[in-house]
Protein backbone atom coordinates (compact mmCIF):
# COMPACT_ATOMS: atom_id res chain seq x y z
CA UNK A 1 0.00 0.00 0.00
CA UNK A 2 2.81 2.40 0.96
CA UNK A 3 4.65 1.55 -2.26
CA UNK A 4 1.51 2.36 -4.30
CA UNK A 5 1.09 5.73 -2.57
CA UNK A 6 4.75 6.52 -3.19
CA UNK A 7 4.37 5.76 -6.88
CA UNK A 8 1.28 7.97 -7.10
CA UNK A 9 3.11 10.82 -5.32
CA UNK A 10 6.08 10.52 -7.67
CA UNK A 11 3.76 10.54 -10.69
CA UNK A 12 2.12 13.77 -9.46
CA UNK A 13 5.50 15.45 -8.93
CA UNK A 14 6.77 14.45 -12.37
CA UNK A 15 3.54 15.68 -13.98
CA UNK A 16 3.80 19.07 -12.27
CA UNK A 17 7.42 19.62 -13.35
CA UNK A 18 6.69 18.44 -16.88
CA UNK A 19 3.90 20.99 -17.16
CA UNK A 20 6.16 23.99 -16.54
CA UNK A 21 7.50 24.28 -20.13
CA UNK A 22 3.99 23.90 -21.54
CA UNK A 23 2.69 26.61 -19.21
CA UNK A 24 5.52 28.88 -20.32
CA UNK A 25 4.67 28.38 -23.97
CA UNK A 26 1.00 29.08 -23.35
CA UNK A 27 1.77 32.24 -21.38
CA UNK A 28 4.30 33.47 -23.93
CA UNK A 29 7.71 35.05 -23.48
CA UNK A 30 7.96 38.39 -21.76
CA UNK A 31 10.09 41.02 -23.45
CA UNK A 32 12.83 42.63 -21.34
CA UNK A 33 11.89 46.03 -19.94
CA UNK A 34 12.90 49.15 -21.84
CA UNK A 35 15.96 50.82 -20.36
CA UNK A 36 14.40 53.42 -18.01
CA UNK A 37 17.29 55.89 -17.93
CA UNK A 38 17.45 56.61 -21.64
CA UNK A 39 15.47 59.43 -23.25
CA UNK A 40 12.94 58.51 -25.85
CA UNK A 41 12.41 60.48 -29.03
CA UNK A 42 9.09 60.62 -30.88
CA UNK A 43 8.65 58.11 -33.68
CA UNK A 44 7.61 60.86 -36.06
CA UNK A 45 11.13 60.81 -37.52
CA UNK A 46 10.60 57.39 -39.12
CA UNK A 47 10.46 57.71 -42.88
CA UNK A 48 9.10 55.19 -45.34
CA UNK A 49 9.19 55.24 -49.13
CA UNK A 50 6.55 57.50 -50.63
CA UNK A 51 5.49 58.78 -53.98
CA UNK A 52 6.69 62.30 -53.14
CA UNK A 53 10.01 61.28 -51.58
CA UNK A 54 12.91 62.85 -53.45
CA UNK A 55 16.34 61.20 -53.54
CA UNK A 56 19.06 62.74 -51.41
CA UNK A 57 21.70 64.47 -53.49
CA UNK A 58 25.23 63.16 -53.90
CA UNK A 59 26.91 66.09 -52.17
CA UNK A 60 30.59 65.84 -51.35
CA UNK A 61 32.54 67.77 -48.74
CA UNK A 62 36.04 69.05 -49.42
CA UNK A 63 38.57 68.32 -46.67
CA UNK A 64 41.57 70.69 -46.74
CA UNK A 65 45.15 69.47 -46.70
CA UNK A 66 46.80 69.43 -43.31
CA UNK A 67 47.33 67.43 -40.14
CA UNK A 68 44.90 65.83 -37.73
CA UNK A 69 45.37 63.75 -34.59
CA UNK A 70 44.72 60.08 -35.33
CA UNK A 71 43.87 57.52 -32.65
CA UNK A 72 43.04 57.76 -28.96
CA UNK A 73 44.28 56.47 -25.62
CA UNK A 74 40.62 56.01 -24.66
CA UNK A 75 40.20 53.14 -27.14
CA UNK A 76 41.69 49.78 -28.02
CA UNK A 77 45.36 49.01 -28.41
CA UNK A 78 44.98 49.10 -32.20
CA UNK A 79 43.94 52.80 -31.93
CA UNK A 80 47.36 53.74 -30.54
CA UNK A 81 49.72 55.50 -30.50
CA UNK A 82 48.05 58.88 -30.94
CA UNK A 83 49.90 60.64 -33.72
CA UNK A 84 49.66 63.71 -35.92
CA UNK A 85 48.97 62.58 -39.47
CA UNK A 86 49.17 64.79 -42.56
CA UNK A 87 46.67 64.21 -45.36
CA UNK A 88 46.57 65.86 -48.75
CA UNK A 89 43.33 67.56 -49.75
CA UNK A 90 40.46 65.26 -50.70
CA UNK A 91 36.68 65.21 -50.82
CA UNK A 92 34.32 62.68 -49.27
CA UNK A 93 30.63 61.94 -49.68
CA UNK A 94 28.53 63.91 -47.23
CA UNK A 95 26.16 60.95 -46.92
CA UNK A 96 26.42 57.19 -47.06
CA UNK A 97 25.57 55.85 -50.52
CA UNK A 98 21.81 55.31 -50.70
CA UNK A 99 19.60 52.64 -52.24
CA UNK A 100 18.57 55.07 -54.98
CA UNK A 101 22.10 55.82 -56.18
CA UNK A 102 23.27 52.22 -55.90
CA UNK A 103 20.27 51.05 -57.94
CA UNK A 104 21.35 53.40 -60.74
CA UNK A 105 24.78 51.74 -60.69
CA UNK A 106 23.24 48.27 -60.89
CA UNK A 107 20.99 49.30 -63.78
CA UNK A 108 23.88 50.84 -65.73
CA UNK A 109 26.45 48.10 -65.19
CA UNK A 110 24.43 44.94 -64.54
CA UNK A 111 26.39 44.55 -61.31
CA UNK A 112 24.73 42.27 -58.78
CA UNK A 113 22.02 43.86 -56.67
CA UNK A 114 22.56 44.66 -53.03
CA UNK A 115 21.15 41.78 -51.04
CA UNK A 116 21.92 39.03 -48.57
CA UNK A 117 23.95 36.01 -49.64
CA UNK A 118 20.98 33.84 -48.68
CA UNK A 119 17.23 34.25 -49.15
CA UNK A 120 16.67 35.09 -45.51
CA UNK A 121 16.88 38.75 -44.50
CA UNK A 122 14.41 39.73 -41.83
CA UNK A 123 14.84 43.48 -42.16
CA UNK A 124 15.19 43.98 -45.92
CA UNK A 125 11.56 44.99 -46.38
CA UNK A 126 12.18 47.87 -43.94
CA UNK A 127 15.44 48.99 -45.56
CA UNK A 128 14.40 49.71 -49.14
CA UNK A 129 13.61 53.41 -48.84
CA UNK A 130 15.37 55.32 -51.59
CA UNK A 131 17.21 57.44 -49.02
CA UNK A 132 18.26 54.74 -46.61
CA UNK A 133 21.90 53.69 -46.99
CA UNK A 134 22.46 50.72 -49.24
CA UNK A 135 23.42 47.60 -47.25
CA UNK A 136 24.30 43.99 -47.98
CA UNK A 137 27.22 45.12 -50.12
CA UNK A 138 30.66 43.54 -49.97
CA UNK A 139 33.91 45.48 -50.07
CA UNK A 140 34.24 44.66 -53.77
CA UNK A 141 30.69 45.90 -54.43
CA UNK A 142 31.50 49.17 -52.68
CA UNK A 143 34.79 49.52 -54.52
CA UNK A 144 33.12 48.86 -57.88
CA UNK A 145 30.45 51.50 -57.23
CA UNK A 146 32.98 54.15 -56.26
CA UNK A 147 35.09 53.42 -59.34
CA UNK A 148 31.99 53.67 -61.54
CA UNK A 149 31.37 57.12 -60.08
CA UNK A 150 34.95 58.17 -60.82
CA UNK A 151 35.74 58.02 -57.12
CA UNK A 152 37.27 55.53 -54.67
CA UNK A 153 36.75 54.30 -51.15
CA UNK A 154 38.28 56.63 -48.55
CA UNK A 155 41.36 55.49 -46.73
CA UNK A 156 40.98 54.75 -43.04
CA UNK A 157 42.83 57.96 -42.14
CA UNK A 158 40.70 60.04 -44.51
CA UNK A 159 37.52 58.65 -42.98
CA UNK A 160 38.68 59.45 -39.43
CA UNK A 161 39.76 63.00 -40.25
CA UNK A 162 36.49 63.71 -42.07
CA UNK A 163 34.47 62.56 -39.05
CA UNK A 164 36.72 63.88 -36.29
CA UNK A 165 37.99 67.25 -37.45
CA UNK A 166 41.12 68.66 -35.87
CA UNK A 167 40.40 68.74 -32.15
CA UNK A 168 40.68 65.06 -31.11
CA UNK A 169 36.97 64.66 -30.37
CA UNK A 170 35.69 61.11 -29.94
CA UNK A 171 32.27 61.65 -31.53
CA UNK A 172 31.22 64.00 -34.32
CA UNK A 173 29.46 66.27 -31.82
CA UNK A 174 32.18 66.33 -29.13
CA UNK A 175 33.47 64.16 -26.30
CA UNK A 176 30.29 63.33 -24.39
CA UNK A 177 28.05 60.35 -25.17
CA UNK A 178 24.63 61.50 -26.35
CA UNK A 179 22.10 58.63 -26.67
CA UNK A 180 19.95 60.51 -29.18
CA UNK A 181 22.68 62.12 -31.27
CA UNK A 182 23.04 59.19 -33.67
CA UNK A 183 21.25 56.06 -34.84
CA UNK A 184 22.76 53.36 -32.65
CA UNK A 185 21.53 50.44 -30.57
CA UNK A 186 20.96 52.15 -27.23
CA UNK A 187 18.52 54.98 -27.96
CA UNK A 188 14.77 54.67 -28.43
CA UNK A 189 14.97 57.10 -31.33
CA UNK A 190 12.14 55.86 -33.56
CA UNK A 191 14.40 53.98 -36.00
CA UNK A 192 14.47 50.19 -35.75
CA UNK A 193 16.89 49.89 -38.67
CA UNK A 194 19.03 52.28 -40.70
CA UNK A 195 17.48 55.74 -40.99
CA UNK A 196 17.40 57.88 -44.14
CA UNK A 197 20.83 59.45 -44.45
CA UNK A 198 21.28 62.75 -42.65
CA UNK A 199 18.37 62.17 -40.24
CA UNK A 200 20.42 63.04 -37.14
CA UNK A 201 21.54 66.69 -37.11
CA UNK A 202 24.02 66.13 -34.28
CA UNK A 203 25.72 63.21 -36.00
CA UNK A 204 27.54 65.60 -38.31
CA UNK A 205 31.28 66.20 -38.17
CA UNK A 206 33.01 69.59 -37.91
CA UNK A 207 33.52 69.35 -41.67
CA UNK A 208 29.81 68.70 -42.29
CA UNK A 209 29.99 64.94 -43.01
CA UNK A 210 26.94 63.02 -41.74
CA UNK A 211 26.31 59.73 -39.93
CA UNK A 212 29.81 58.88 -38.73
CA UNK A 213 28.71 57.57 -35.33
CA UNK A 214 25.57 55.75 -36.38
CA UNK A 215 23.26 54.40 -39.09
CA UNK A 216 25.53 51.87 -40.84
CA UNK A 217 29.12 50.75 -40.43
CA UNK A 218 31.23 51.66 -43.47
CA UNK A 219 33.81 49.91 -45.62
CA UNK A 220 37.03 51.86 -46.21
CA UNK A 221 39.91 51.17 -48.59
CA UNK A 222 42.56 49.76 -46.24
CA UNK A 223 43.52 46.25 -45.32
CA UNK A 224 43.45 45.89 -41.55
CA UNK A 225 46.76 46.05 -39.72
CA UNK A 226 46.74 45.52 -35.98
CA UNK A 227 49.90 47.57 -35.41
CA UNK A 228 49.60 49.86 -38.40
CA UNK A 229 49.41 52.99 -36.24
CA UNK A 230 52.94 52.26 -35.00
CA UNK A 231 54.31 51.17 -38.35
CA UNK A 232 52.74 53.53 -40.90
CA UNK A 233 54.06 56.77 -42.34
CA UNK A 234 52.97 60.10 -40.90
CA UNK A 235 51.79 61.33 -44.30
CA UNK A 236 48.88 59.89 -46.30
CA UNK A 237 48.96 56.38 -44.74
CA UNK A 238 47.19 53.63 -46.68
CA UNK A 239 47.45 50.53 -44.53
CA UNK A 240 49.16 47.21 -45.31
CA UNK A 241 49.68 46.14 -48.91
CA UNK A 242 47.97 42.79 -48.30
CA UNK A 243 45.78 41.28 -45.63
CA UNK A 244 42.89 39.04 -44.65
CA UNK A 245 40.45 41.66 -43.40
CA UNK A 246 39.30 45.01 -44.69
CA UNK A 247 38.73 47.86 -42.25
CA UNK A 248 35.25 48.98 -41.23
CA UNK A 249 34.77 52.36 -39.61
CA UNK A 250 31.94 54.09 -37.76
CA UNK A 251 28.98 52.94 -35.73
CA UNK A 252 25.77 51.39 -37.00
CA UNK A 253 22.20 51.10 -35.80
CA UNK A 254 23.07 47.88 -33.93
CA UNK A 255 26.29 49.27 -32.44
CA UNK A 256 26.52 49.91 -28.71
CA UNK A 257 29.09 51.01 -26.18
CA UNK A 258 32.24 52.84 -27.20
CA UNK A 259 32.24 51.26 -30.67
CA UNK A 260 30.34 54.31 -31.89
CA UNK A 261 33.47 56.43 -31.36
CA UNK A 262 34.83 57.73 -34.65
CA UNK A 263 38.27 56.42 -33.65
CA UNK A 264 37.02 52.83 -33.25
CA UNK A 265 38.40 50.28 -35.75
CA UNK A 266 36.68 47.11 -36.92
CA UNK A 267 37.57 44.49 -39.48
CA UNK A 268 35.84 41.91 -41.69
CA UNK A 269 36.63 39.66 -44.64
CA UNK A 270 35.98 41.65 -47.84
CA UNK A 271 33.28 39.37 -49.28
CA UNK A 272 31.09 39.69 -46.16
CA UNK A 273 27.65 41.29 -46.61
CA UNK A 274 25.33 42.36 -43.82
CA UNK A 275 22.35 44.61 -43.17
CA UNK A 276 24.50 46.83 -40.93
CA UNK A 277 27.27 47.57 -43.46
CA UNK A 278 27.33 50.25 -46.15
CA UNK A 279 29.89 52.75 -47.47
CA UNK A 280 30.65 56.17 -48.91
CA UNK A 281 33.16 57.34 -51.52
CA UNK A 282 36.01 59.85 -51.74
CA UNK A 283 38.15 61.55 -54.40
CA UNK A 284 41.71 62.80 -54.24
CA UNK A 285 42.29 66.54 -54.45
CA UNK A 286 39.14 68.54 -53.98
CA UNK A 287 40.62 71.98 -53.47
CA UNK A 288 39.82 72.93 -57.06
CA UNK A 289 36.41 71.25 -57.13
CA UNK A 290 33.06 72.78 -56.37
CA UNK A 291 32.64 71.19 -52.94
CA UNK A 292 31.67 72.91 -49.70
CA UNK A 293 34.63 73.04 -47.37
CA UNK A 294 35.17 73.69 -43.69
CA UNK A 295 38.74 74.78 -43.08
CA UNK A 296 38.50 74.88 -39.28
CA UNK A 297 36.97 72.51 -36.75
CA UNK A 298 34.06 73.63 -34.65
CA UNK A 299 34.44 73.96 -30.92
CA UNK A 300 33.98 70.70 -29.04
CA UNK A 301 30.57 70.39 -27.46
CA UNK A 302 29.34 68.21 -24.63
CA UNK A 303 31.75 66.91 -22.01
CA UNK A 304 35.01 68.85 -22.39
CA UNK A 305 37.13 65.78 -21.88
CA UNK A 306 40.91 66.00 -22.14
CA UNK A 307 41.17 62.40 -23.30
CA UNK A 308 42.83 61.89 -26.67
Amino acid sequence: MIETRFKIAMLVVVTIFASFPIMGILRGTRLPPVEPDLPEAPVAGVQTPGANELPTDEAMVGIPAGPFMRGTIAGGFDEQPVKSIHLDAYAIDKYEVTNHHYAAFVAATNHRKAGPPSRYAKNMSRMRSINQPVVYVSWDDADAYCRWKGKRLPTEAEWEKAMRGGDKRLWPWGNGIDPLASNWAVAQDGHEVAAPVGSFPRDVSPFGVADGAGNVIEWVADWYGENIYSDSTDSNPKGPEFGTFKVLRGGGYTTSGTDVRVTSRNKMVPDFRDETIGFRCAVSGGQNRDFPRAAKSEKVTGNQSSRE
